[in-house]
């Protein structure tokens, strides 16, 4: 009989300990995703015009790499003609995917004309990723600060990406909800 409680308790102290590690392990973004408009709010007019927004995710334990394409669509009432991208090499960004190192230490680099620094930040739970970035320089002669606050999280069913994010700039504060669909 002791030794049936025995085998019992120590399998009821696997059980439990498989269900902490599992607790804690952090979300994984790894993917194609394709920006749901109608779910989204607050778009700036180049993602509310776009054909299309689309994110290619990758992830280790060391990095997560977001590498965004717009494609264009049509331009707005009154403005200048559309392009494949908008100017931006088809749709990608002039500096490429978008990476930051996910050992919690900000890292910072040299980006036209200025410097971009990147940290990101994981919730207790290990389910949300915030990553922050802020790019500060001078173009001619000017003094510019662009600061982005993003809260990456996962719908239950790992199938809805969701990016709450809040960013400032010399034109002011903007708050956005992205909110992207598993292709």
């Amino acid at each position: 009989m002791r030794r049936l409680f025995l085998i019992a308790g120590l399998m009821t102290a696997l059980g439990l300990a498989v269900v902490a590690a599992s607790a804690f392990a952090p979300a994984n973004f790894a993917g194609n995703w394709s920006l749901d408009k109608s779910k989204s709010q607050g778009l700036d007019p180049r993602m509310q015009n776009a054909e299309s927004v689309t994110w290619a995710i990758t992830q280790d334990d060391k990095q997560i790499s977001i590498d965004s394409k717009v494609v264009a669509g049509a331009p707005p009432a009154g403005g200048p003609g559309g392009g494949g991208g908008g100017g931006m090499g088809g749709g990608r960004g002039p500096a490429g995917p978008r990476v930051f190192s996910l050992d919690g230490k900000e890292a910072t680099a040299e980006a036209l004309g200025g410097t971009n620094t990147t940290k990101s930040t994981w919730s207790a739970d290990g389910k949300t990723l915030e990553l922050s970035a802020v790019r500060a320089g001078s173009r001619d002669g000017n003094e510019f600060k662009f600061t982005t606050v993003e809260k990456l999280s996962l719908s239950g069913d790992g199938k809805v990406l969701t990016d709450v994010r809040h960013n400032e700039g010399p034109r002011g504060a903007m708050d956005s909800t992205l909110v992207f669909n598993k292709q």
